[in-house]
């Protein structure tokens, strides 16, 4: 989705009342959206105790909002663009609001996955357009000022939000962390209606891609499902195979849809670039043995070396400040030395790390079991996204850098997808063991050690495909949106040219 600012666009300013209104709102709606992501984690533990559900359940319960989001995300940032990036902003909130609602009023574990489904449609609406709004609202030479500050404050709810959902889980319940929803999407809702302008995309509605988006939502429905079922029924059993084999057969379709839609939500001539193919396989590789990872570590701290909630909300902090820190710096020089050294160090850097995660099975000890795996962490992850991500807009013609930030969003959040749905199982994390301590540590080392070995994988795939620009265009002039892995606010650095849309 490419964002232009439309015909009579307001021109706020961000030192003005009315154009600080526009920030909060689209900082409360995107961070409300990001926390509750990053929050689920924490609650896992304490969600399979009170519906006694076996680790199946508790993957769905994240797998379910993840797979509706990136499904839908492209969808819908080209409704808002269609129709008006307000409206569906504000349709997202309410929705997600609704879905949040009926998270925290669950009475079992498939209610609440079906009502995480739906929430991560509400997701699909607002997340794009929040930024969106921003590029479309703003004055151009203030364009820059409203998305620094709506990167720097969302960096703060994000890094406050694990601590705060801690502490209500283990003040009150669970049920809590899809509450505190509700009064932010109300007054998400009251600014927008009263301060943000509606702005949309100039010329005629295109058509919308509906079958592109039938096709790949039920595509990854079908392989997550198949996946997950894998664990409990074995691989050759038919509710492994028939879900797995129709999974494939969407995605078939899917491209076949692509390739004669008119208007495709992914047109599919940006893979002819081998540089931005390149770009996605690594992340594709990287992001699954983050993903599937950090999915466990909230839950080994908890249940293994008895972490409060708080405790395990608050252990993962550093790699938020790490890259609040060093994310630009780190664009910067990707922009002189070119990616590939970084791209293919990065995750060496994070392949260690996991295999530091390894101590965490043998002591629970912050200073000196966790907190060295974390700063490591970080830094590969400051190191690695963005010229990562960088690289993968760079690739892609100009007039489809919007389009190239949505697919790199959406391999990343499918590979983390795929990854829930197979590491635990891979590792003998299965049936209610992931409430067993001992069980569960063992099973933890298991799937830290297949995580870091994949990683280090990538590490490699980077090194052997990704090629250093050879003109004066590289990624300090390409928009960057630095996507963390940890579900958080995208990080962006103050370019001198506009950035395209994200949609994370």
């Amino acid at each position: 989705m490419t964002v232009t600012e439309a015909a009579g666009s307001p021109g706020l300013r961000l030192s003005t009342a009315p154009g600080r209104w526009v920030v909060t709102a689209t900082v409360l709606g995107s961070g409300m959206a990001s926390l509750d992501a990053t929050v689920v984690g924490i609650a896992l533990p304490a969600i399979g105790r009170d519906f006694h559900a076996g680790v199946t359940s508790v993957q769905w319960v994240v797998d379910a909002y993840t797979l509706t989001l990136a499904g839908l995300l492209l969808l819908g940032g080209t409704l808002g663009d269609s129709y008006g990036r307000r409206k569906l902003f504000v349709i997202g909130t309410i929705w997600f609001a609704a879905a949040s609602l009926l998270c925290g009023l669950a009475p079992d574990a498939a209610v609440l996955i079906g009502a995480r489904a739906l929430q991560g449609v509400g997701g699909a609406l607002l997340t794009p357009g929040s930024l969106a709004i921003l590029q479309a609202s703003f004055a151009e030479d203030d364009r820059m000022a409203a998305i620094g500050a709506w990167s720097g404050l969302g960096g703060v709810a994000t890094a406050i939000g694990p601590f705060l959902g801690g502490w209500l889980i283990s003040a009150v319940s669970w049920r809590l962390v899809f509450f505190i929803n509700l009064p932010l999407a109300v007054v998400v809702v009251a600014i927008s209606a009263r301060h943000v302008p509606e702005t949309k995309a100039p010329g005629p509605v295109p058509r919308l891609d509906v079958r592109g988006a039938a096709c790949i939502s039920g595509a990854l429905a079908g392989i997550t499902y198949g996946l997950i079922a894998a664990s409990s029924d074995g691989w050759g059993s038919v509710a492994v195979l028939v879900p797995l084999g129709v999974g494939a057969v969407l995605f078939g379709l899917f491209v076949l849809v692509e390739a004669r839609e008119p208007q495709p939500m992914l047109p599919l001539g940006v893979f002819k670039s081998r540089q931005f193919s390149a770009a996605n396989a690594v992340t594709f590789v990287v992001y699954a043995a983050l993903g599937g990872l950090l999915f466990l570590v909230p839950v080994v701290l908890q249940v293994a070396h008895g972490y409060s909630p708080v405790a395990a909300g608050t252990s993962l902090l550093p790699v938020t400040f790490i890259m609040l820190l060093l994310s630009s710096r780190s664009g910067a020089l990707a922009a002189r030395i070119g990616p590939r050294l970084q791209m293919s160090v990065g995750p060496l850097v994070l392949a260690a790390s996991l295999f530091l995660f390894t101590r965490i099975s043998d002591s629970g000890n912050y200073l000196t079991a966790v907190l060295p795996a974390v700063v490591t962490f970080g830094l590969g992850v400051a190191i690695m996204v963005a010229p990562l991500t960088a690289t993968a807009l760079a690739a892609a013609p100009a007039d489809h850098a919007g389009v190239a930030s949505a697919v790199n969003n959406d391999v990343a959040r499918a590979a983390g997808l795929i990854a829930v749905a197979v590491l635990p199982a891979l590792a003998g994390i299965t049936g209610n063991s992931y409430l067993h301590p001992a069980a569960l540590a063992h099973g933890f080392k298991n799937a830290a050690i297949m995580a870091a070995v994949f990683c280090a994988a990538g590490g490699v795939l980077a090194a052997l495909t990704i090629r250093n620009p050879t003109k004066a265009k590289s990624a300090a002039t390409t928009p960057r949106e630095f996507n963390c892995c940890l579900e958080a606010t995208p990080l962006r650095s103050l370019n001198p040219t506009p950035p395209a849309e994200g949609t994370r």
